[in-house]
């Protein structure tokens, strides 16, 4: 496990692709078994706004809060 952590800290567009297809799979997952049987829900009554929210949240929680800032004095 500690291999795959120290890869996705040199890797960081693997990380927000891995957490990107998580999220999708998420998106999905809430979009089958949660849903909206009426149709009128806008992100979960069609599975590809469900995917694409699900990645852009994935997206979203793989970013680092806080840059540390490098000061030149």
């Amino acid at each position: 496990m500690t291999a795959i952590t120290n890869w996705l800290k040199l890797h960081p567009i693997a990380r927000k692709a891995l957490f990107s297809a998580i999220g999708g799979t998420a998106g999905y997952a809430y979009y089958y078994y949660i849903g909206c049987a009426s149709g009128t829900c806008p992100i979960t009554s069609n599975p590809y706004v469900s995917i694409a929210y699900g990645m852009l949240m994935g997206l979203v929680i793989s970013m680092n809060g806080k840059k540390e800032v490098v000061s030149n004095e």
